[in-house]
């Protein structure tokens, strides 16, 4: 799943995420990178700490939205800035709704590609509008 331009990072996101496929979210971060994982704001780096931290929302199955609102990029760096929103269901049949804004630093690979190093929320936009929040 690689992304072909910053932006892109961000609807490769949405794609994994609304496909189930977190090895496909996995591999789109490079293997050293760190991601501020919503809503604690916990922080995990390496592959395998992503993955693990990641399990959770995918365990309420959710459906991502995620709109690029700002980009700032030169000499093969990126820092892009979305709006997100995260919407599944819990374990108990309860609706779960997260949003916010994250940014997303990305390097551009030898082969074009773009390679997340770091994720971070910048707090929610809305929070949790239904359910609960804690996923881990």
């Amino acid at each position: 799943m690689l992304a072909r331009s910053p932006e892109e990072t961000h609807a490769r996101l949405a794609e994994a995420f609304n496909a189930g496929d977190l090895d496909g979210i996995v591999q789109m971060y490079d293997e050293h990178a760190t991601l501020i994982v919503p809503p604690e704001g916990n922080r995990v780096s390496g592959r395998a700490a992503i993955r693990k931290a990641l399990e959770p929302a995918f365990a309420l199955k959710p459906r991502a939205e995620i709109q690029v609102i700002e980009k700032l990029q030169s000499d093969g760096l990126a820092l892009t800035l979305a709006r997100w929103s995260l919407v599944g269901t819990d374990a108990d049949g309860q609706r779960v709704e997260l949003a916010g804004r994250g940014t997303i630093v990305s390097c551009q690979q030898p082969d074009g590609s773009w390679s997340s190093f770091w994720t971070s929320r910048n707090g929610p936009t809305e929070g949790v509008r239904a359910g609960t929040a804690r996923l881990a």
